[in-house]
């Protein structure tokens, strides 16, 4: 499948609904609670994770943690990340999920919330076990969804760097499989000798974020062939046109009894439309805001809509907030309010 990472559109597909083992690309939605739980405050960067025998025993890719050591998540996630760490995924699922198999539940429940419907997954990391699957649609979607949180690109595009392990601090080289293409940024290779070589790949040019998945090929270098010629395909033939981005000014609201009387509103997160190379940008955009506002409203509350129309076809969203509080006016606050209309 080939997938614009902003708006979601399919460019191109071919059995992409198919249920297949994915090996190490079900990282990606270890990675995608992972981040979750950071910009939720949940964890923190520098949490310290003390690695169970659980997480040190598994095999594949790993880092060689040992039992009773203190990792920071930010290690845990580049290793992840970077390296396609098994023992690292374990360690993170405990901490994050308190074990992994309530981790794995919040795995499929989000996977329900992202409309993977071709998927089931049983562990962390995708090791070999049985009813363990996904479809290159899903892989997409996954990939769509972890790119659009700042945070993982720093991992997602380090190619090279060390970490240090083990009670003895041994320092350990980590590396990236996946670096094939220029302008990449991401985001997972996967190899088992039952899912054969997978890989969910992504690149950027200009404003164009475009995802390709390739799953079951028969090598290393078939994968990243598919890939490549359905990156080239994409670039050659669509454009992203950006309409506005995160925290840009989008609207300005009028509230009487506020604080402030005039607050701007922002767009939650970037917004850009596709199109065919050549197609005229004739886009029209509309700014929906919801009606009866009651103060006060938290900040990054959702307050409305902008809309994107080709005529009449709404081509792309987002949702508008308030990147600051709106607090009632103070009686004193009102009555200066009065005497400057009477002046």
């Amino acid at each position: 499948i080939l997938m614009d990472a902003s708006t979601g559109t399919v460019l191109y597909e071919k059995n992409c609904h198919e249920k297949l083992p994915p090996a190490s690309v079900t990282k990606i939605m270890t990675m995608l609670l992972i981040c979750e739980a950071l910009e939720n405050n949940k964890i923190k960067e520098d949490d310290d994770v003390q690695i169970s025998e659980n997480a040190a025993s598994m095999g594949g890719s790993q880092i060689f943690l040992e039992p009773g050591e203190i990792q920071k998540v930010d290690t845990l996630l580049k290793s992840i990340a970077v390296a396609s760490a098994n023992d690292a995924c374990v360690a993170m699922a405990e901490y994050v999920g308190g074990s992994v198999e309530e981790f794995v539940v919040l795995m499929n429940n989000r996977a329900k919330e992202l409309g993977m419907n071709d998927t089931n997954f049983v562990n962390t990391n995708g090791l070999p076990v049985d009813n363990h699957y996904t479809s290159a649609y899903d892989i997409a979607l996954m990939s769509k969804e972890l790119l659009s949180h700042k945070k993982i690109s720093k991992y997602l595009t380090t190619w090279m760097d060390d970490v240090v392990v083990g009670k003895k601090q041994a320092k350990i080289g980590i590396s990236n499989t996946n670096k094939h293409y220029a302008g990449a940024t991401g985001v997972k290779t996967g190899f088992t000798q039952q899912a054969k070589y997978c890989l969910s790949a992504s690149a950027l040019r200009n404003n164009t974020h475009l995802i390709a998945v390739t799953l079951c090929a028969e090598t290393s270098p078939i994968r990243f062939k598919d890939a490549t010629n359905l990156l080239n395909y994409g670039f050659a033939n669509y454009e992203s046109v950006k309409i506005c981005g995160a925290n840009d000014k989008v609207a300005t609201v009028q509230f009487k009894k506020g604080e402030k009387e005039n607050v701007d509103l922002v767009a939650k997160d970037d917004l850009s439309v596709l199109i065919k190379k050549g197609d005229k940008k004739d886009f029209q955009r509309k700014v929906e805001i919801k009606e009866d506002l009651k103060l006060p409203i938290k900040k990054n509350t959702e307050l409305g809509v902008v809309k994107v129309y080709r005529g009449k076809e709404l081509i792309g969203e987002t949702k508008i907030i308030n990147n600051e509080d709106i607090n009632k006016a103070s009686y004193l606050q009102m009555l200066r309010k009065i005497v400057d209309n009477l002046l």
